[in-house]
């Protein structure tokens, strides 16, 4: 399994393609990751069709923030059967090139929404463990920078969206909802066993021990919890 990032201008979001390697390397719960950029349309790197033709390669996609040109050819060189895209939450720096990717590809779209971008969606809920391709996908419902964010685990990955990122966790609206969203991330993802890489929606990616340890966002905002943590715990 391989993960390939993309830096989307639009937003300033990461998005994300989640790729097996053939028949021969599918074992999607390895702990073996290799997270590189897309190379440039203009490269000479190129992929054997004799060599490639009898492999089956899937592929995911994590937050269409944008899709260009760069992005189709990446996925059709490599002769990837894409099968679903993913929205960790509906806003629209990380959805703004799912009509693109639409229009080329006849593939489902999950998310905590019902529709994304005027595009139905198979809609899925917290709790849920998804089969996409040859991915298992847990979901996780973290609410508070939006109503639908989510978390994603995919293997040893964690895709967090905007709800948490290297050091931070996700803006809010309200107190209310400031002290949802840390509740949600206690209790949800801080608490997975193990360690974990992170891929966010904004900024470099990290690891859930980095994240137990040093994000200065569940420090800063201790006291707003406590205050408001009894009283949402009633509706968890």
């Amino acid at each position: 399994m391989k993960v390939y990032f993309h830096y989307c201008l639009y937003g300033f979001t990461n998005c994300y393609i989640l790729g097996t390697e053939g028949n021969n390397n599918q074992a999607t719960n390895s702990f073996n990751l290799d997270l590189v950029s897309l190379p440039s349309t203009n490269s000479k790197h190129s992929v054997s069709q004799s060599s490639q033709a009898f492999e089956l390669k899937e592929a995911i996609i994590i937050d269409p923030g944008c899709i260009d040109e760069k992005i189709i050819e990446f996925i059709e060189r490599n002769e990837y059967a894409l099968r679903g895209i993913v929205i960790t939450h509906d806003h629209l720096n990380h959805v703004h090139g799912l009509r693109t990717l639409k229009k080329i590809y006849d593939v489902p779209i999950y998310a905590l929404n019902h529709e994304i971008a005027e595009h139905k969606t198979v809609l899925i809920k917290d709790g849920d463990v998804i089969k996409i391709g040859p991915f298992t996908v847990e979901v996780f419902s973290v609410p508070g920078h939006s109503a639908d964010s989510a978390v994603f685990r995919i293997a040893h990955l964690l895709f967090t969206g905007d709800a948490l990122t290297s050091g931070l966790i996700g803006s809010t609206n309200s107190s209310y909802g400031e002290a949802l969203e840390i509740s949600s991330l206690r209790s949800k993802i801080l608490s997975l066993p193990g360690n974990y890489v992170v891929l966010p929606g904004h900024g470099p990616p990290s690891t859930l021990e980095a994240e137990r340890r040093f994000n200065t966002g569940f420090e800063k905002r201790q006291s707003v919890t406590n205050k408001g943590l009894a009283f949402i715990k009633e509706f968890l």
